[in-house]
């Protein structure tokens, strides 16, 4: 697996300062061999650190000048398929709420992804439209399933939609946006309701039509949601291809919204009046 940035200027930049969230987690279903990540130009001043919510932060900087900053991210992962617990996704989902369930151990951690966001706010829209598949006493894996596939029924999957700083009431207005944005939606609408949502960030490796060859570097990332089931870990859905998280899905970090997890992100100082981004994901079988 393999994911390539590159940010290119039209003057030197001389000084680069960034953040990434591209090292896979360690997760009961996800096992990570080995993770490398190289920079051009080279920099002694790389570190990693794990961020409050446990994912991997790999701060740099570098001070040669430079037009071209590559940033290029390989790991070796073992995916399997999540496993659920039946009698859990059974649980009502007004049961299925942190606030009210003091006697489920990690409740009052998940309550921090309950609580709204900038990028997630918790609308009267998002409200409304949740309550339709939040009726009383509904299985919580039903109810969510349920809302899963509303919002890839009513939402056109559309690139030029929406943008890293649309809101909620900005993509309910276009209905369409991408997969960041879905899960954003789907955020909204659970959290409006007390239920806590992660927010999650890592790859999808895709599938190619019958009879033709996977593209290297057709992948993209990928954005999707997961909900907090007491005694049931939590529940990965993907709106945008309308099914739950199975071993195709890679997971980077996890936060409150895109802010909290964004692949790449930093400062640069220079004098370039233009640049461009190329991103390049690649995630192929061992």
């Amino acid at each position: 697996m393999s994911h390539r940035t590159r940010y290119s200027y039209d003057e030197n930049v001389t000084d680069s300062l960034g953040i990434t969230y591209l090292v896979p987690r360690e997760l009961p279903w996800q096992h990570v061999f080995c993770h490398e990540m190289t920079l051009d130009p080279a920099t002694d001043d790389c570190t990693h650190d794990v961020d409050y919510y446990g994912n991997t932060a790999t701060y740099f900087q570098i001070t040669s000048p430079h037009r071209v900053l590559d940033i290029v991210a390989t790991s070796d992962v073992e995916v399997a398929l999540p496993e659920y617990d039946e009698a859990a996704l059974a649980t009502p989902w007004e049961a299925a709420r942190p606030i009210e369930r003091t006697d489920v151990h990690d409740a009052w951690r998940a309550q921090d992804f309950a609580l709204a966001s900038s990028l997630a706010d918790q609308t009267p829209e998002a409200h409304a439209y949740a309550a339709e598949s939040l009726t009383r006493g509904r299985p919580v894996g039903e109810a969510v399933t349920e809302l899963m596939h509303r919002i890839h029924a009513d939402f056109a999957y559309d690139k030029t939609a929406t943008t890293v700083t649309t809101t909620i009431d900005d993509i309910f207005r276009q209905r369409a946006g991408v997969c960041q944005d879905f899960a954003h939606l789907t955020l909204a609408c659970l959290r409006a309701h007390g239920m806590a949502v992660r927010y999650v960030s890592g790859y999808l490796a895709t599938t190619p039509p019958p009879g033709k060859e996977r593209i290297v570097g057709a992948d993209a990332t990928h954005a999707w949601a997961a909900v907090w089931i007491p005694y049931g870990g939590w529940l990965a859905i993907d709106p945008t291809n309308d099914q739950w998280a199975n071993d195709r899905y890679v997971t980077l970090a996890w936060g409150r919204d895109y802010a909290d997890v964004p692949p790449v992100k930093g400062v640069i100082f220079t004098e370039a009046k233009a640049s461009s981004l190329a991103v390049e994901v690649d995630v192929a079988p061992m």
